[in-house]
């Protein structure tokens, strides 16, 4: 029987987060890509909440659209609602986040797919991966049609043998009611990947007309308004926001919860998926938590065309009557209908240490992986991979050197290590806390960080990278000529510090001493400044960085050194660490298992002690001689 038999350089599977933008990398990059979907519908879906960024995830968002991906500017085109959370602390944790129009958000960024030179969005369920002597060459659907390639890029997120779980009904479906991918594992399984299985959850959709927001807080979008995008001109997004509102969990909640419990599948042992810590189901915050008189819930808008509310920190799996009764319990919920039940959602998904820093399986030349099919949560961070494993492949596919972004570059540098290099037992979310170099990491000096290395892959122009270029002179002439610029103390001076309610002068001071005091700026010491020139917000902004944390920059700028010294020490991936004497034997057989690619790399994973590495230092020195 003749079958259907076609070619492309590279295939993605999946059209979530991950894949569209691997999709877009591999196409933009010349290379002829295909995208499979279970569903075309389902093209850039956000089957949980209705936002891009937030804390750390707008630190990805950013790096993304440095680097040339597209998530930062789908979302600038289809936010309702922009804020700059942690406005109030240093800059280092300030993180944008963007309320989405979920639909417009889907809708615009399957126009960019279809719209892209060198793509095929094709809706199909990939079954089978063919590998032949260690790299991969094809894949088959479903319907039998065989697909030459060279490369593949897995982007599975939620949807492998998926299954939708509240009380005591199981649908084995995607998210959303979308049908599940059920036949790849197997084919993943018989090539010796190790599989986990994971869980994660959304809360329930409810009806706008059935909300009392007299009870609830108002949450209003900030102005003005800062786009993702570098590439988004400020003025573009300047519009009107709708709001958002907070209410809270109480007793009442709590008791309904504690009382089902036992109908709950997290708790029954119906759930066999490990769920996110960093994002808990209601059930579980008030069992884990029972001091917490409440929690706070966030009822935020789907989108401009629709009624449906999303309410954010209430994921459940509890049975529908309950979900009625503890939604009802909440101030301005009294009376809510709901549209979509809260569910859980377990998937297959791969241990990622068997990548390499690439997202290239170690074992499979060719075969690339990014999303939640690498064991992490959330849209950006599925994004940030997607991205990295679609850049790989066509840099695979064209014979050019793949890229790694290390810890001191990116977040997205950060995210890739920790999934690569650690044993993540459950879904992997990205935070602050896990870039030790976050003050060199900042959101808002990702164009700085990325676009050159965007424009030397060719996902940026040489245009944007000269750009960038250009603004990085303006900032370092404006530091210096900052720190050259003498203050007098005279009575002019005197009485504008004490307006400001800042020490007086006792002798001349530079302007740059005087930005460092935290009731000045920049913008404050304008009447002062004689020689200034008029120049970009988004230069003066970094120089008021670089000058006022300018003695922590260059500490973690040494810290960072000593970082790169290590990740230079390169392990040859052929070593038989049990030839290695002096490694204890949980190093031994760490080290054999992972094959790191750095001492950098050996000395992060779990049981390597710096006395291992001591050993590894002398024994790479040993063999150099």
């Amino acid at each position: 029987m003749a079958v259907l038999e076609e070619s492309y350089d590279i295939v993605v599977v999946g059209a979530g987060h991950a894949g569209c933008e691997a999709a877009l990398a591999a196409a933009r990059l010349g290379n002829e890509t295909i995208m499979f979907t279970v569903s075309v519908d389902s093209i850039a879906l956000m089957p949980c909440n209705p936002n891009i960024g937030g804390s750390s995830k707008g630190h990805l968002v950013r790096e993304i659209d440095a680097l040339g991906g597209e998530m930062g500017k789908n979302i600038d085109k289809t936010f309702i609602q922009s804020k700059m959370l942690n406005a109030s602390k240093g800059p280092a944790v300030h993180s944008l986040r963007a309320q989405a129009d979920k639909q417009e958000y889907s809708r615009a960024m399957r126009k960019t797919l279809e719209n892209t030179a060198h793509l095929t969005v094709r809706q199909g369920e990939v079954c089978t991966l063919i590998v032949e002597e260690g790299r991969v060459t094809g894949v088959t659907t479903l319907s039998g049609a065989f697909y030459h390639c060279k490369a593949v890029v897995l982007a599975t997120g939620t949807y492998l043998k998926a299954r939708c779980i509240y009380g005591d009904v199981s649908e084995h479906t995607g998210p959303n009611g979308l049908k599940a991918a059920n036949h790849l594992t197997d084919s993943l399984k018989e090539l010796g990947i190790k599989m986990y299985r994971f869980k994660t959850g959304t809360p329930a959709r409810v009806d706008k007309r059935s909300i009392d927001f007299s009870k609830m807080e108002e949450q209003f979008g900030d102005t003005p308004i800062v786009p993702f995008s570098f590439s988004t001109d400020p003025e573009s997004v300047q519009k009107e926001q709708i709001s958002c509102w907070l209410t809270y969990t109480n007793e009442n909640t709590h008791n309904i919860i504690r009382n089902n419990i036992d109908r709950s599948p997290l708790f029954s042992g119906m759930i066999e998926g490990t769920g996110p810590r960093y994002c808990p189901s209601i059930e579980d915050k008030v069992m884990k938590f029972a001091d917490k008189e409440r929690h706070q819930v966030f009822v935020e808008p789907e989108g401009n065309y629709t009624n449906e509310m999303y309410l954010g920190g209430m994921s459940s799996s509890l049975p529908e009557d309950v979900q009625y009764a503890m939604y009802r319990t909440v101030p301005g919920l009294e009376h809510v209908k709901i549209v979509r039940n809260a569910y859980a959602i377990e998937y297959d998904c791969i241990d990622a240490r068997q990548l390499n820093p690439t997202l290239e399986f170690k074992q499979i030349k060719g075969l690339f992986s990014g999303g939640q099919f690498n064991g992490s949560s959330g849209y950006e961070e599925a994004a940030a991979q997607g991205l990295i494993a679609g850049i790989n492949a066509a840099m695979s596919v064209l014979g050019r050197e793949l890229l790694i972004l290390d810890r001191s570059q990116a977040y997205i540098g950060v995210l890739i290590d920790d999934l690569v290099t650690k044993e993540n037992k459950e879904p992997y979310r990205m935070m602050t806390s896990r870039a030790e170099y976050r003050l060199l990491l900042r959101q808002d000096n990702a164009d700085l960080r990325l676009t050159e290395i965007g424009a030397e892959i060719g996902l940026n122009t040489k245009e944007q990278a000269e750009a960038v270029a250009k603004k990085r002179e303006q900032i370092a002439e404006e530091v210096r000529r900052m720190k050259n610029t003498p203050i007098g103390a005279n009575k002019r001076v005197q009485e504008f510090l004490a307006a400001h309610n800042s020490a007086p002068l006792h002798t001349g001071a530079t302007l740059a001493e005087l930005i460092r005091r935290p009731e000045l700026g920049y913008e404050a010491l304008a009447e002062f400044d004689a020689e200034r020139k008029p120049l970009p917000k988004d230069v003066t902004e970094q120089v008021e960085i670089q000058i006022r944390y300018e003695g922590y920059i260059e500490r973690q700028k040494k810290q960072v050194e000593e970082f790169s010294r290590l990740e230079k020490r390169k392990l040859p991936v052929d070593i038989d660490y049990t030839e290695i004497h002096g490694l204890r034997l949980e190093a031994q057989q760490k080290l054999n298992a992972m094959k790191p690619l750095s001492i950098g790399q050996a000395s992060r994973i779990s049981g390597v002690t710096p006395a291992d590495i001591s050993v590894l230092l002398v024994y790479l020195a040993q063999n150099q001689k």
